[in-house]
C-alpha cells in the first residue's frame, strides 16, 4: 500500500509533484503540437516538390 503521508515535508513534497506534473504535460503538449507543425510542413514541401 502506497503511504501518502509526507509528515512536515508535505508542504514541500507535493506542490513539488505537481509542478512536476504539470511541466511534464506541458513538454508533452509542446512536442504532439510541433510534430503536427513539422508533419504539415513536410507535406507542403513534398507537394511543392512534386509540381
Amino acid at each position: 500500500m502506497l503511504d501518502f503521508d509526507m509528515g512536515k515535508y508535505a508542504a514541500f513534497v507535493w506542490p513539488a509533484f505537481g509542478i512536476t506534473a504539470v511541466v511534464f504535460a506541458a513538454l508533452a503538449a509542446r512536442a504532439l503540437i510541433e510534430a503536427r507543425r513539422w508533419k504539415i510542413e513536410l507535406a507542403r514541401l513534398q507537394d511543392k516538390k512534386v509540381r
